[in-house]
């Protein structure tokens, strides 16, 4: 193993994990070290195999103790993102954190101050910024070629069995569908629409644990321009989005948080689908961005700066206040 790869630990097994674990293998620059969990059995299962050459920690700091360690990958439940990454950055360790970074604005402001004073690099692993499809599609708005962006519309819609003490369900484990799917919703609106709304309708339907299984969203930018969208765990949707302008409309197809294809509609010319196909499962492009700003000894990405991390989740505190949802943790 050379200077060049980055040496990382893995906290939270779960199954978002195996995507990390799967593109990390694939990386001739990464290499997964060690994997740490509440369940000693779940982290040897996983390790055995996802990586066979990894250590388990039975306990987080001892993970992050370890001097061979040089960045974290935090897949934890949402609730429990904000002290591993607290941990971790105390430590010294470059973090990539699962979406949200925190799920609360208060504690990602507290950990983008606390990461800007240590020096220490942090991003959330909002994996779809980084994918082909949708950096065709931001190439083709800053090309100008529909024209200003008018209107976004987009869904990420699933319908699961209600299960109370799920991380879908369970509110001391944050959940609801903003904080989990909506953060995509949002995260494009922001990416596409390269600015912040002024103003926001919502709507929605609450689980009986209280967290939001359904809502509905109007961000307002002004001048008629607008992001519409819905996210739920209750129905189904086609989950692609579209953004409008003057002069034709860019799509990225099912499931756009994880489009393997970008498609952009003209007046007087054929529809142009352009394949993007992932190298590896997608995670890939995301790992070695974190990897290339921790080498240059920054402290955020420019694709996901720590502005736009907390401006999402500042929106979804609002959208929960209005909605009625309250969290123990807060």
């Amino acid at each position: 193993m050379d200077n060049s790869t980055a040496r990382w630990g893995l906290i939270g097994p779960g199954a978002i994990a195996r995507q990390f674990a799967q593109a990390a293998a694939a990386l001739d620059t990464t290499a997964l070290l060690a994997v740490h969990g509440r369940d000693a059995a779940r982290c040897q299962a996983f390790v055995r195999q996802h990586a066979p050459h990894a250590r388990v920690h039975s306990e987080l700091h001892t993970l992050l103790a370890d001097p061979q360690i040089d960045m974290v990958y935090i897949a934890t439940p949402h609730s429990a993102h904000a002290d591993a990454v607290r941990q971790a950055l105390l430590a010294g360790k470059g973090v990539l954190c699962e979406k949200p970074l925190a799920p609360t604005a208060t504690q990602a402001q507290s950990l983008i101050t606390l990461a800007q004073e240590r020096g220490v690099f942090l991003m959330e692993a909002l994996w779809s910024r980084f994918l082909p499809s949708w950096q065709q599609a931001r190439a083709w708005l800053t090309a100008d070629l529909i024209g200003a962006p008018q209107a976004l519309q987009s869904s990420f819609c699933f319908d699961v069995a209600f299960d109370a003490n799920s991380r879908l369900f369970n509110p001391a484990l944050a959940g609801g569908a903003l904080l989990d799917i909506g953060v995509y919703n949002l995260s494009a609106s922001q990416w596409f629409m390269q600015r912040e709304p002024l103003a926001f309708h919502v709507d929605g339907v609450l689980a009986s644990t209280g967290v939001e299984q359904r809502v509905a969203v109007t961000l307002d930018y002004g001048g008629g321009m607008v992001s519409q969208f819905v996210c739920a765990f209750d129905g189904v949707a086609d989950n692609r989005l579209r953004v409008f302008g003057p002069r034709g409309h860019i799509e990225l197809g099912h499931n756009f948080w994880q489009a393997t294809e970008a498609t952009l509609v003209r007046p007087g010319h054929a529809p142009l689908h352009v394949p993007c196909p992932f190298r590896i499962n997608g995670f890939e492009y995301q790992i070695e961005h974190a990897q290339q700003c921790w080498r240059a000894g920054a402290v955020q990405s420019l694709v996901i700066p720590h502005q736009d991390s907390l401006a999402v989740v500042t929106l979804i505190d609002a959208m929960r206040q209005r909605l009625g949802v309250r969290y123990p943790f807060e």
